[in-house]
């Protein structure tokens, strides 16, 4: 029988595994929205997204309302790495009237209780009493937390019952009756407070609590993990097993008189939880999204849903039924340390009647609930060598055991602490093994700190957490860190760090402030959009004008009834493609091939470098065996022109290492079919010259008729669209539409966009190598957005926000933060030892924090370029809206560009901000696949189709 009783309170390591995951699934219930309400382990968001990092100084102020007193508490820290905080305890009994009578009473209670803290702690020191004091409000009872500063009341428990809290503000009220102590509000009712029991509350220290507010409100749990940060290491995951304690000193120890020893006082109740730190966005029952913040898992409740009815013994069930929650806190029962007594003493009830112990003896006494205390479980079990004091605790308890009943007793008390410890070692791998995996980590190393009774009273507890948690989660490294005084020394940690951050807070904000844009300031820059538009479209203006608004001679778009084969040629760099798109009535397919350019041709003649094209372009149709046909050409020629026709532009100047000779002010098409006579070569016929922008409007308008806006979004930026004949005043003819090359990245570049540029844009502008040009590319292009976030990060670390304050050579380095990092960085749920993979090789030293901060920078200037995309947009589809005369607008953009394609956010923010800015026009993006290319030879068709229409 006694082996029998030992085998059903020890649970096999199959299960544990299995019980592992069963707590995991169950987390990710409580942590996400739609399924929060079903799980056991509530898993509650509390708000605090940062552990300590030893600058915190200050006073800090505690008050933890306990089960029948107001603890007050006082600490000094020195910025030291939090090494030696200076605290100061103060005991207030609370009676039992209070407990149960008006909330009001209660949090008016409380406020004296802290008022008369106060008054005593600084009575020698004036200067003191006025400093501004935060407080860290410790409630341990069941809330809501909807902010690290508000939490309503759910439910009472532990024997309180006040009126009016719940379903309250619980920090509200307690700041209210707080500020009624500010201003001395004279009352007729007695203070509970002794020597002053007796007097009126206006009698009672006006004005004392004058400097007090309330930062934060949290549970004992949450101030372990905090505590055990304070010795240098960042503690993520805390374990409350049990009552915690703390020594009373006495108040005068802060004015340096003697201190007095005084038994310690409990003050947690003797349950059991843990908290850890999760990435944020995975909480969705809170708001945040970035970095992380700590979970109070609560679960105590694990298993309610009969998950651990297996495992429940006979002894569990009877104390489950005789508490005062049956059926509830299964998980709790079986590992607290107020039930540990109870299930020995129902497991000694249970084989006495087997007449296995006691035998002949009177057991009445097991009989009395209470009687066998945890207290007494963990001496009969730190009494391994003997059974002398075991023997000695039960007859004090009334028994009369035999030196076999003693063995027993110890044996039944040994197996139920261990498969305590046991079980929180299966929560704590749970826990461990969901951080590695939502963290994307191989290997999780981590601190985790201990506090409570069963810790410190039972020393292989540590031994059987950490060798069990090892089993159950072999990829986690746990070290465990003993807390002192978590719901004291741990608030005023949670307190300090929500001012450090609260202050930070203030220093980001005032940096990123002038980047992010009101609705005024876009609607605004969509106003300057229009007008510079309008300029740019007469032809008296056009010349001073920003935005060009160049004409592309590109009259339609595709209608669906082109057909044929047709030939693409795309030049803009040391490579350049040929391509042959064959249009048919089931859709377009292409092929095509990528040829180099010579340094040597590049820096030639003309002649040389055209010669050299048109045999690419030979070699090809050769290839394709289309060299007898006489193809219509599409010519994408991706350098500064002057466009006069649809088959004719100006070269205005080489770049991108072009120097060949005998170009520059000569008609590239002219140069291209001189050498096609030269070559011989009568496959081809260039019918126009494309720049990238257009031709991505025109791949896309073959899939969609209403396309008629093209957008690039990548390297650089541009826009074009289709505008009416009669309002482009640079090209003779009133009748149909033309598609316009607006060439908007110069926009500003006239000084109308100079309120919006930033101290960080004017320095990007200045070391580029065209200084005071293309203003509104350099606020929205790739080519410089990973700059503009370097020239942030250098302010911050100047002002010690991020890094340490430490720059790296690497960080000084001109547009070493690539665009492509924003992309990665702003992926949403990126693990942050990614981010700090990529600060790495930028050789920084970066926290968590310092990701989080690094996200919000990218997120802060990606979508200040998506808002001004939009609003540059905006001004487009508002004017062809006022063109047609219509309500409302249906149009399609046909887009392209690794911003717009590769960002996770950046064509979100558009769209929205677009959607904002034009409510009347319903606007539709569409993917462009291969706009100088495919679009190229897209306009070719039209154009050969719209020249046999009109033979």
């Amino acid at each position: 029988q006694i082996q029998r009783a030992l085998r059903s309170l020890s649970i096999p390591l199959e299960r544990l595994h299995v019980m592992k995951g069963q707590m995991m699934k169950d987390m990710c219930k409580g942590l996400s929205r739609q399924t929060h309400t079903q799980a056991k382990v509530q898993m509650l968001p509390t708000y605090i997204c940062s552990t300590p990092n030893g600058t915190e100084k200050g006073n800090f102020l505690v008050v933890e309302l306990c089960q029948n007193q107001v603890r007050t508490l006082l600490v000094t820290l020195y910025g030291d790495g939090n090494m030696s905080p200076h605290m100061v305890y103060k005991i207030f009994d609370m009676p039992e009237s209070i407990r149960q009578g008006e909330g009001e009473a209660l949090f008016d209670f409380i406020a004296q209780c802290v008022s008369q803290f106060l008054a005593e702690t600084f009575s020698s020191d004036t200067s003191k009493s006025e400093e501004r004091l935060p407080l860290g409000f410790v409630f341990p009872f069941s809330c809501r937390q909807m902010q690290l500063d508000k939490a309503e009341l759910l439910s009472w428990s532990k024997g309180f019952s006040c009126r009016g809290v719940v379903g309250n503000d619980v920090v509200q009220l307690l700041q209210s009756a707080i500020n009624k102590q500010k201003v001395g509000v004279k009352g007729t009712g007695n203070n509970w407070l002794s020597p002053w029991k007796g007097r009126k509350s206006s009698q009672f220290i006006p004005g004392q609590l004058s400097h007090v507010d309330v930062v934060a409100v949290m549970n004992d749990t949450v101030g372990t993990m905090m505590t055990c940060s304070m010795e240098g290491r960042p503690c993520e995951v805390a374990i409350v097993a049990g009552e915690t304690w703390a020594p009373c000193v006495p108040w005068w120890w802060v004015l340096g008189g003697p201190v007095l020893v005084l038994t310690p006082i409990a003050l947690a109740d003797k349950g059991s939880n843990c908290c850890f730190m999760a990435e944020a966005y995975l909480v969705e029952t809170a708001e945040e999204t970035s970095g992380r913040m700590c979970v109070n898992t609560e679960w105590g409740c694990f298993g309610d849903d009969g998950t651990l009815n297996d495992v429940f013994t006979p002894y569990d069930e009877c104390v489950d039924k005789e508490s005062y929650n049956p059926g509830e806190k299964r998980f709790e029962k079986m590992v607290g340390t107020l039930y540990l007594g109870e299930i020995v003493r129902h497991a000694l009830i249970a084989l006495t009647a087997e007449k296995v112990i006691f035998t002949g003896a009177n057991v009445a006494v097991l009989k009395e609930k209470g009687v066998f205390t945890t207290q007494h479980v963990l001496e009969i079990v730190n009494n391994e060598e003997g059974i002398t004091d075991v023997r000695r605790i039960l007859e004090a308890l009334g028994l009369q055991p035999s030196e076999r009943d003693c063995g027993r007793v110890q044996q039944i008390c040994q197996a139920v602490v261990g498969r305590s410890a046991t079980l929180h070692a299966t929560g704590l791998a749970a826990i461990l093994s969901y951080m590695c995996q939502t963290r994307d980590l191989e290997t999780l190393m981590v601190n985790v700190g201990v506090e409570g009774e069963l810790y410190s009273g039972y020393p292989r507890f540590e031994e059987i957490l950490t060798s069990v948690s090892r089993l159950l989660a072999p990829e986690c490294m746990a070290t465990l860190l003993p807390s002192r005084d978590g719901s004291g020394r741990g608030a005023a940690m949670v307190t300090a760090v929500a001012l450090r951050l609260a202050a930070q807070r203030r220093e980001v904000n005032a940096v990123l402030a002038p980047l992010q844009l009101s609705r005024a300031d876009l609607d605004k820059v969509q106003a300057l959009m229009r007008e510079e538009m309008d300029r740019g479209l007469c032809k008296e203006t056009n010349a001073t004008a920003s935005v060009r608004m160049l004409p592309t001679y590109v009259t339609h778009t595709p209608d669906g009834t082109e057909q044929g084969d047709f030939l693409a040629l795309d030049l803009g760099g040391t490579n350049f493609r040929v391509l042959v798109v064959r249009v048919t009535a089931e859709g377009v397919s292409m092929a095509s091939e990528i040829y180099v350019i010579p340094a040597a041709i590049m820096q030639g003649t003309g002649e040389a470098l055209f010669d050299h094209i048109i045999d690419c372009i030979i070699d090809f149709q050769t290839k394709q065996k289309l060299v007898t046909d006489m193809l219509p050409l599409g010519f994408t020629f991706s350098f500064p022109c002057q466009q006069v026709g649809l088959d004719k532009a100006l070269l205005l100047t080489w770049t991108k290492g072009f120097s060949a000779s005998g170009c520059v002010g000569q008609d590239v098409v002219q140069l291209l079919r001189d050498a096609a006579r030269r070559k011989q070569h009568l496959g081809m016929q260039v019918v126009a010259l494309v720049n990238d922008t257009v031709g991505t409007m025109m791949a896309c308008g073959y899939d969609d008729p209403k396309c008629e806006i093209g957008l690039i979004v990548g390297t650089g930026t541009n826009a074009c669209y289709m505008e009416e004949m009669r309002n482009v005043g640079t090209v003779e003819g009133d009748q149909g539409r033309m598609c316009i090359n607006m060439e908007w990245g110069a926009f500003g570049d006239n000084g109308c966009l100079d309120h919006l540029f930033t101290h960080f844009d004017k320095v990007v502008d200045e070391t580029t190598i065209n200084p005071g040009k293309q203003r509104f590319e350099k606020l929205i292009s790739g080519m410089y957005l990973g700059e503009i976030v370097r020239q942030i990060l250098m302010v911050m670390t100047e002002k010690q926000l991020l890094f340490q304050g430490k720059i790296t050579p690497k960080l000084q380095t001109r547009n070493i933060f690539q665009t492509k990092f924003l992309s990665t960085i702003e992926q949403y749920g990126l693990p942050l030892r990614q981010i700090r993979a990529i600060l790495n090789e930028l050789e920084l030293e970066a926290s968590f924090e310092d990701s989080v901060l690094l996200r919000e920078v990218c997120q802060t200037v990606s979508l200040r370029a998506a808002q001004l995309c939009a609003a540059g947009l905006a001004a487009v589809v508002e004017k062809m809206r006022e063109n047609r005369g219509v309500d409302q607008l249906s149009v399609t953009v046909g887009v392209d560009g690794t911003l717009y394609k590769l960002h996770p956010c950046f064509s979100h923010n558009l769209q929205k901000t677009l959607k904002e800015l034009a409510p009347n026009c319903n606007v539709t993006f569409m993917l462009s696949e291969d706009g100088s290319g495919k679009g190229a030879a897209l306009v070719a068709a039209v154009a050969s189709r719209a020249a046999s229409a009109t033979q």
